[in-house]
């Protein structure tokens, strides 16, 4: 217990930190940020993936993240609008399953000796290694892709969305403060909930702990609490401007949302777990488990806020 509530103090410690560094120094500190965390996570579910039989590319799923965090910072440096650096992000996809796969078709020694090694039967070196960057994909996309949209948020204000008006330099600053702030509160009072009140399990198969009274409780508490932070927020000359661009009513609907979408994520990686047959994901994170197993929540988060926004906010 020590040594995860050190653990969680170090994360608390080190968003906080990016944060005064977005304010005062450059919002860039986040994406490298978020480019590491994502190449840990992409390691550690690329071990899951293969301990579940779908063998993939570790190398290609761990760069990929490099890889997206470049496109996109040269989309927002060039104004390209959103769509076109969307569509570019999945583009990179395919292109890092094609790397992939002829990485690999190369490698015939490798693939045949790894294909004894598993003692798969009935299956050709082709078809293996089509396998393998299918697979790899799958890498691509949870959590890398997912998870980088992070950047997008980060980046709210600079990015070109048609003919709208440009929004409130500090609109990304509450964006991402949200990011983190919802699958937080969601998380701390599903448990809190569950533990006092317990009951019914939400997905006894897949995760046990979890009940249906912890998953309400967590919903509603984070909405909530969400929304009295909104409030305080609002006070503040400093971030007067960019709250005055989302109402109470848009922010109550997109949190309420947003929290049963965290809750999703922390499911589907359990998921993951329990079709490995592993307990964490990994190791990165003292007390914690792996990197996945904390950032479950805002893989799922990321996509679904920053689509929220663009559909409030235009």
């Amino acid at each position: 217990m020590k040594t995860r509530l050190l653990t969680s103090l170090a994360i608390v410690i080190t968003i906080a930190l990016l944060f005064v560094l977005k304010v005062y120094v450059s919002p860039y500190f986040f994406d490298f940020f978020f480019m590491i965390v994502a190449a840990v996570a992409a390691f550690e579910l690329s071990k899951l993936l293969s301990r579940s039989g779908y063998y993939n590319n570790l190398i290609v799923a761990m760069c990929f993240p490099a890889l997206i965090i470049t496109a996109n910072l040269l989309g927002f440096y060039f104004e390209l609008n959103f769509g076109y650096i969307a569509l570019i992000d999945i583009a990179l996809v395919l292109v890092g399953a094609i790397i992939a796969f002829t990485i690999d078709i190369f490698r015939k020694k490798a693939m045949s000796n790894e294909i004894k090694v598993r003692e798969l039967k009935n299956i050709s070196n082709f078809r293996f290694v089509l396998m393998r960057s299918l697979h790899t994909m799958v890498a691509l996309i949870y959590p890398s892709l997912l998870f980088m949209m992070m950047t997008f948020i980060n980046h709210i204000d600079q990015i070109a969305f048609g003919s709208i008006a440009s929004f409130n330099s500090n609109l990304s600053l509450i964006a991402l403060l949200f990011a983190f702030i919802i699958p937080m509160l969601t998380d701390s009072f599903a448990m809190l909930t569950g533990m006092l009140i317990g009951g019914k399990k939400l997905a006894p198969n897949i995760s046990p702990k979890k009940t249906i009274s912890g998953a309400i409780g967590g919903t509603l508490w984070c909405t909530l609490l969400s929304a009295c932070i909104f409030l305080i927020l609002g006070a503040i000359d400093y971030f007067a401007v960019a709250i005055a661009q989302i109402e109470i009513w848009q922010l109550l609907i997109i949190v309420f949302v947003g929290s049963i979408v965290a809750q999703a994520g922390d499911l589907f990686e359990s998921f993951l777990k329990r079709k490995a047959g592993v307990k964490d994901s990994g190791k990165a994170l003292p007390g914690h488990g792996g990197m996945l197993d904390r950032i479950d929540s805002y893989i799922f988060v990321a996509p679904y806020l920053l689509i929220a926004l663009v559909i409030f906010l235009i």
